[in-house]
């Protein structure tokens, strides 16, 4: 019954199935356009890039780029957080785990991943 039917894009699960328009994945919940996931499979498999990461503006981040903080974030550990303003030096891009796509370095916290949502190019 799922042969034609894609993975789920967020946990590869092969247990995906239609409900109206939209592909569903019955173990993590995801929802998305049948549409989407044919021409995004297209493009990843044609193009074989990497993707494009943008910040909470829009902006296209490239590795090595500097980055401002815009809002205040919770570290686990850590009575402070990382606050609004700070700037982050020398990002890389990379497929982290629950949509961290920025390795770097913080002052004062070490080595962390950050969301791009979160961050402005500075």
């Amino acid at each position: 019954m799922n042969e034609n039917l894609p993975p789920c894009p967020e946990c590869s699960s092969t247990f995906t199935y239609e409900m109206g328009a939209l592909l569903v994945c019955p173990e993590c919940g995801h929802e998305w356009s049948a549409d989407a996931a044919g021409a995004s499979g297209a493009e990843s498999g044609a193009a074989g890039g990497p993707k494009v990461v943008k910040d909470s503006v829009g902006n296209v981040l490239a590795d090595g780029d500097t980055v401002t903080v815009v809002k205040t974030l919770k570290v686990k550990g850590s009575p402070t957080g990382i606050k609004a303003g700070t700037k982050v030096r020398n990002i890389r891009l990379v497929d982290g785990v629950d949509g961290h796509d920025i390795d770097c370095k913080v002052d004062g916290f070490g080595p962390m991943q950050l969301k791009s949502g979160v961050v402005k190019k500075a």
